[in-house]
């Protein structure tokens, strides 16, 4: 089956009004989700050192980057808002694959609409399309996929260049150039966890897609059948796969309407403890220095993903249970400022987590969590959390996801500068030029 060309075909023959409102909608939310991520981490050493390296070597001042204000070639502001926009480690995830669909497609998409002018309407039908080929490209590998890879790494790369591809109005031959181009460069290693680079992987798939797009438009060619090939991308990144899941339904089922967002800045297998944290830490609060311990009862993956008992510092302890756990009975609360270094060396907050267990149960879902936390005296208190808030069976409310994006950009866009940012998100499919989303995240 020539999976690469239907893939292509079904991108370059897609109208917008084959898209289903419930899939436009999801990915306004997605929107808000990610251009709040985006200007939050703005500020991030990982922003700041990327920025005073590679700016040197930029092209013309095309587009922006967003929260700051420094402008950037297309391809390294692409770069540079996918490493701020997933740097907290609060941007949006496909539950299925743990794939963060937005950041290499928006991003990729954003710089190239500042350079060449597009409408928001526009802008929405190739977001949801580049997102739909990211993730059903991971459905297909993920049972397969070697773990040493991240997923966002190795299949974001094709959605932003589908999603680019798009409003470039590639024909099939050049989107499958694409694809080509786009699956040579997927990459992110895994050991990059609680590193700047873990987010670099990020950035790069937005700007290697948007790259193959614009590559593939001038004619440089590729192989055409890169996600099937006996050496192409399937093989080479999964030791099994089912590459029937990228064209099953394809057009009928959208990936986008299957999309949540984080309502906790840290990896998203921590947040039904969190959940069960906050409410046990009650109202009024429990006293940190009265808990003697508490036992964390999670599935499998989330050990495994997130197990680091002692974290080195506030990138590495997003992939902490024992230091989510603390920080949610100590503050009250699992931001973006819970995860600084300065929270990682706090006297309270260390203690506490040397006096976490974590506990692997097959039997809990991937959003579900048990914990139970012991109080000098004896006292014991349980809570269970079944769905964690922002998973797909307990999602955040547009309104959650508003004051998400206020929070974060709080520190830098004045309020009625903020508020005319969000209402250009949810009225993006009405804007006449879509860069005037990065215009407005100028501070």
């Amino acid at each position: 089956m020539e999976i690469t060309r239907e893939l292509a075909r079904f991108v370059v023959d897609s109208r917008p009004a084959d898209i289903p409102a419930a899939a436009y909608r999801e990915a306004k939310r997605s929107v808000v989700n990610w251009m709040g991520c985006a200007i939050g981490g703005a500020h991030h050493d990982a922003v700041s050192v990327a920025l005073a390296t590679l700016a040197p070597f930029s092209g013309p001042a095309q587009a922006t980057v967003l929260g700051r204000r420094e402008r950037l070639d297309i391809l390294h502001a692409a770069l540079v808002n996918g490493i701020s926009a997933h740097v907290l480690d609060f941007d949006d995830t496909h539950l299925r694959t743990l794939v963060h669909p937005s950041v290499p497609v928006a991003s990729s998409l954003l710089a190239l609409a500042e350079y060449r002018p597009f409408s928001g309407s526009d802008f929405l039908h190739a977001f949801v399309l580049g997102v739909e080929v990211e993730c059903r490209i991971a459905n297909a590998i993920y049972q397969g996929h070697n773990v040493n890879w991240y997923i966002t790494g190795t299949a974001g790369v094709f959605g932003a260049a589908a999603a680019v591809g798009k409003v470039l109005g590639l024909d099939e031959q050049k989107m499958a150039w694409a694809f080509g181009i786009a699956g040579t460069q997927a990459a992110g290693l895994r050991d990059m966890a609680g590193t700047m680079c873990k987010s670099f992987v990020h950035g790069r798939a937005a700007q290697n897609g948007l790259q193959a797009a614009l590559l593939a438009a001038q004619g440089f060619t590729s192989s055409e059948r890169v996600i099937e090939a006996p050496r192409g991308f399937a093989n080479a990144v999964s030791t099994r796969h089912d590459l029937g899941e990228v064209l099953t339904e394809l057009g009928k089922v959208w990936e986008m309407e299957l999309n949540t967002y984080k309502p906790h800045a840290c990896g998203v297998v921590c947040h039904p403890v969190i959940d069960a944290c906050l409410q046990l830490r009650g109202s009024p609060p429990v006293d940190p220095a009265r808990v003697t311990g508490m036992t964390l009862r999670v599935h499998p993956l989330a050990l495994k993903l997130t197990g680091i008992k002692s974290p080195k510092g506030g990138l590495e302890s997003k992939w902490s249970l024992y230091h989510s756990a603390a920080v949610s009975i100590v503050d009250g609360v699992a931001g973006e400022r819970q995860y600084t270094d300065e929270m990682v060396f706090d006297p309270r907050v260390a203690a506490l987590r040397e006096r976490i267990v974590a506990e692997a149960d097959e039997q809990l879902r991937e959003d579900e969590a048990r914990v139970t936390m012991t109080l000098a005296g004896g006292e014991v208190l349980d809570c269970h959390i079944p769905h964690a808030l922002g998973s797909a069976s307990n999602p955040m409310s547009d309104r959650d996801l508003e004051r998400k994006f206020i929070d974060l950009v709080a520190d830098t866009l004045p309020q009625p500068k903020t508020r005319k940012l969000i209402d250009c998100c949810w009225s993006l499919a009405e804007l006449p030029d879509a860069g005037e989303l990065a215009r407005l995240a100028v501070p």
